[in-house]
């Protein structure tokens, strides 16, 4: 899959495993120094790192090193930013996309404890806007980056492995072409490092792994001085799933008093009728989840119990 560039990009960072990194630390070298308003293209591997190949069995994902699983590329220095800024990272295109990956990793994802063997499902994503699952089930492409954001005030080494106040591994799947993302600037520089990019994704990246893939991103920077804000904010140009809302939704719920256990259960009931309606194994359905189902907090007020909701886009389904 190609998406031909639309914009002039300044800098391109080539050969990520030159540069590729696993935390923020606000004491690492940038890779190039920028000036607000210009572009940079970064070629991004796969959140493995280049550990998995495209003919991998699933008992590769037994094998991996969690040490250097979801590289970064960067930092990036942004010349004037300093803290109690606001840096603007405006997402413009993403190219070169040929094949990708979901996997079920053991010990880890929603429902990590429903399955303990490994799972490796692999997509071709050479064709421009779906790829297939199974006969019958087509995802959208909507490539985004999982992993974003810049450094963080404290010294030392902090894991790219989860969320945090600068970004981090947020995998927010709405962050595609036309998305702007807001990030707090906590050091000189801002020190900005993208990776982890995906294919496809559904809310929630419920088995622990998207449609996992390497690509190019291409992105633009704008410095807003003195705009302060605490976490990330994003907006994008237009409504997020026109694709997915073309042909409705069958919905699943969950209920308790803790966020995470409803979702499990609103997981396992849609694992259910997948399994029930379309002759998935449970693994697949597991599977199809992470890359195409929605989790969306529908109640958080009426203590002690909440709401959750995993919506099925039945515009996948041929």
């Amino acid at each position: 899959m190609t998406i031909h560039k639309h914009q002039h990009i300044h800098h391109t960072i080539h050969d990520m495993k030159s540069h590729m990194h696993y935390g923020w630390d606000r004491d690492r070298k940038p890779i190039l120094e920028i000036d607000p308003g210009q572009s940079v293209g970064f070629e991004i591997l796969e959140c493995s790192g280049g550990q998995l190949t495209r003919n991998a069995k699933a008992e590769a994902l037994t094998q991996l090193d969690f040490e250097t699983l979801n590289p970064v590329s960067g930092p990036i220095y942004v010349k004037g930013a300093e803290l109690g800024d606001t840096l603007e990272v405006e997402i413009l295109d993403f190219n070169s996309l040929e094949w990708g990956w979901t996997g079920v990793i053991p010990g880890f994802g929603l429902l990590a404890e429903d399955f303990k063997e490994p799972l490796l499902k692999t997509y071709d994503l050479s064709h421009r806007h779906k790829t297939e699952f199974l006969p019958g089930i087509e995802l959208f492409i909507k490539p985004f980056p999982g992993t974003i954001g810049v450094a963080l005030p404290e010294p030392g080494h902090f894991s790219v492995v989860p969320p945090r106040k600068n970004g981090g591994n947020l995998d927010i799947r709405h962050l595609t072409a036309g998305t702007k993302l807001y990030l707090p600037v906590w050091v000189e520089g801002a020190l900005f490092s993208v990776g982890d990019t995906h294919a496809a994704q559904g809310d929630g990246e419920v088995c622990g792994t998207a449609i996992e893939a390497s690509m190019e991103i291409n992105v633009r920077f704008k410095l807003h001085k003195g705009k302060r804000i605490a976490e990330p904010r994003y907006e994008i140009p237009g409504p997020p799933t026109p694709e997915a809302d073309s042909r409705g939704y069958y919905v699943t719920t969950g209920h308790g008093e803790d966020l995470f256990k409803a979702s499990q259960n609103a997981i396992r009931y849609m694992i259910e009728h997948l399994v029930d309606t379309y002759g998935l194994t449970p693994g697949d359905a597991y599977m199809l989840c992470s890359v195409a189902v929605d989790l969306r907090i529908n109640e958080i007020v009426d203590a002690p119990n909440w709401l959750v909701s995993a919506f099925l886009p039945n515009a996948i389904f041929k």
